[in-house]
């Protein structure tokens, strides 16, 4: 990516990352609990989903540190009640899977937008939307806490296994930083295929 890109990135995935809480809020809302609506997340408003850390310092300092390699944000997680949801098994899952679907449907919406226009810089804008949602979708389905892949492990793991979910909860930090310093490469292919499917084109 040229630095215009970089930046440009950099204020994409901010509201992506908005957007995806969001959608965590909408669908605990629909599966019946009120949380997220009595706690004022169930607004496009960014103002009430921004997290200093998550939202402003990370993304821009990792803009800096890596030269764009690896890019991430994230917003203020949306609370919920998960024994206040419909399913009380799967519901957590579905408020979970909420947010990186919410990404992916973005994703491909705009990428079959990218698919009918020429080559220019509106279209490099709108591929950049589209690899940015991505990147959120894949990094938060990682099966580890507190990303959102890990609401849908635990949903799986039979209740014989609940040592297993203590054990990623308490050690959560320290492989989450193995997997952006050491294993993030691997999905990069993952990303790539993801966007070529969803663009027909080359990631950025």
């Amino acid at each position: 990516m040229e630095a215009i890109q970089l930046l440009f990135f950099v204020l994409i995935i901010i509201p992506s990352a908005i957007l995806h809480e969001y959608a965590h809020g909408w669908t605990a809302d629909r599966l019946g609990d009120p949380t997220p609506r009595l706690m004022g997340r169930l607004t496009i408003n960014p103002l009430p989903h921004l997290d200093l850390w998550g939202t402003v310092l990370l993304p821009f300092g990792l803009f800096f540190l890596t030269n764009g390699s690896f890019m991430f944000a994230y917003a203020k997680p949306v609370p919920f009640n998960p024994l206040a949801l419909r399913w009380r098994r799967w519901g957590p899952a579905a408020v979970g899977v909420a947010g990186p679907l919410a990404n992916l449907i973005v994703a491909f919406v705009l990428g079959m937008l990218v698919r009918q226009l020429p080559v220019s810089a509106f279209a490099s804008f709108l591929s950049i939307v589209v690899y940015a949602n991505i990147i959120l979708a894949v990094f938060n389905l990682i099966p580890l806490p507190p990303l959102d892949g890990s609401r849908v492990l635990f949903a799986l793991l039979p209740n014989r296994w609940y040592g297993l979910q203590v054990w990623l909860e308490r050690y959560s930090l320290a492989l989450l930083l193995v997997v952006v310093f050491f294993l993030f490469d691997w999905l990069t292919p993952l990303v790539s295929d993801l966007f070529r499917l969803a663009t027909g084109r080359w990631a950025p």
